[in-house]
């Protein structure tokens, strides 16, 4: 005996409209990408000072122990977000932002180009940390040039090895 058995639509395909809207309300947005100007640390911000060129070091964030925003040297392949490239002289003078601002890009630009060329606007970006007023006048001359992935934290070393 044969019988016949009415089936029911699947349930999964009723189903599929509304888990979709659900899983919509999950997805995780990418990271918008970062831009990182002459005005985001300078050599005041804690720990900028002990940078060498091809060092490595994280954005700044504030410390309840030191009381104010520091960065901190790490290792290229952890956890770092920026990596100083090099460092340009800047001519004696009275301070003046916006000539040394334009001097900062352009100087680090060479060397931005001079590393990575074609990288501008693809992986890689920089920026240039400039003197303030106050340490222009105790004799700070010195534009350090760093580099940065606006995606986030740097794969390690972003510096080209010598062949």
């Amino acid at each position: 005996m044969s019988m016949t058995v009415a089936r029911r639509p699947h349930r999964l395909l009723t189903m599929a409209p509304a888990v979709l809207a659900l899983g919509a309300l999950f997805v995780i947005p990418a990271a918008p990408a970062v831009q990182k100007g002459d005005d985001f640390l300078t050599p005041e911000t804690t720990g900028v000072l002990n940078l060498e060129p091809g060092e490595c070091f994280t954005d700044p964030e504030y410390s309840p122990a030191a009381g104010e925003d520091i960065v901190l040297y790490t290792t290229c392949d952890q956890h770092a977000d920026n990596q100083s490239y090099g460092f340009v002289h800047a001519d004696d003078g009275p301070y003046d932002r916006v000539a040394l601002a334009d001097f900062g890009w352009t100087s680090c630009k060479r060397g931005f180009v001079n590393y990575w060329p074609g990288a501008a606007g693809a992986e890689l970006d920089y920026y240039p940390i400039l003197p303030t007023a106050e340490t222009w006048a105790d004799g700070d001359r010195d534009i350090m040039c760093v580099v940065y992935d606006p995606r986030g934290e740097l794969g390690g070393s972003m510096l080209p090895r010598a062949s």
